[in-house]
């Protein structure tokens, strides 16, 4: 597992995801073997054998349908989606997946992180083995997007996925066992011996989880309005009358600037603008008054 982990990190790499994948079943594989071989269970398959007359073991497919397998349930769907992907890999080349499967692939390797501690002891915990990955840049989300469309998932993976997630239910989706997702937000360290950690644990119910909970809850608008845009599309929606004067008096009399209703920000040259929530709000008060505005 520190093998497909370090492979993934690597930098300069295109087949990251892919060999990530079939390494951690290797992993995987050979995990589920020890566990079953100290239970006591057979794991051989009766009858037959390798080429070379070798026991037969089982693939990891058929260790986790074992009533007797020790792994949770979105342990088991996470690798059993891993094992179709597999699949594709094996009969065809794939690329451009890594995006689409990041999340899965960290939480197979934290599900076998777990399940190597909780099975034979926290003395074969990987986390103080692997090193942190960086990156040279960072992305905006028109970036994002921009990198996004340019590197389309290949068709056949993209049918895999859609196939094997519309028969889990909700609850198994958000499964963080199944795909482990991160929301990193940029800090400042307030105190000099944390200025040089670049990934800190918060504490769930603790201040900075709080703070950080605002930031990640904060609307986001992508759409921002000049006043006398809100005026013109207001206006076009059906209500004519309604002018940038009517509107200076609706946002004043609705203390529609105070910090904390998210009707708008300060734009970029220092001048206040409006999201899709005050337009919508505007709309409503011009239609309870439409004979005036009409």
């Amino acid at each position: 597992m520190i093998a497909a982990v370090q492979t993934f990190n690597s930098a300069g790499l295109t087949f990251r995801a892919e060999l990530f994948i079939v390494t951690a079943i290797i992993a995987w594989t050979y995990l589920l073997h020890a566990w079953f071989r100290r239970e006591g269970v057979d794991y051989r398959y009766s009858g037959q054998k390798t080429k070379e007359g070798a026991d037969k073991y089982w693939e990891l497919g058929h260790c986790l349908k074992q009533a007797k397998c020790p792994l949770t349930e979105g342990a088991r769907t996470n690798l059993e989606f891993l094992i179709e992907i597999r699949h594709e890999i094996e009969h065809r080349s794939t690329s451009r997946i890594d995006d689409a499967l990041g999340a899965k692939l960290q939480s197979c390797a934290l599900n076998f992180n777990e399940a190597m501690k909780k099975e034979f002891g926290i003395q074969y915990g990987l986390e103080r083995r692997l090193p942190l990955a960086l990156q040279f840049v960072s992305f905006g989300s028109e970036q994002r997007s921009a990198l996004k469309k340019a590197s389309g998932l290949p068709k056949h993976v993209e049918a895999v996925i859609d196939a094997f997630e519309h028969g889990l239910t909700e609850e198994q989706l958000k499964d963080p066992a199944y795909r482990m997702t991160y929301g990193f937000v940029p800090m400042t360290a307030k105190k000099a011996g944390a200025a040089d950690v670049a990934v800190q644990i918060v504490s769930s119910g603790s201040a900075e989880a709080g703070e950080i909970e605002k930031i990640i809850l904060k609307e986001v608008n992508k759409n921002r309005y000049p006043p006398a845009k809100v005026v013109q599309k207001v206006q076009e929606a059906g209500f004519p009358k309604f002018s940038l004067h009517h509107h200076t008096q609706l946002w004043k009399t609705l203390d529609a600037r105070k910090e904390g209703k998210g009707y708008g920000c300060v734009g970029d040259y220092g001048n206040w603008v409006w999201f899709d929530r005050w337009v919508d709000q505007v709309l409503d008060y011009c239609q309870a008054e439409e004979n005036k505005y009409r």
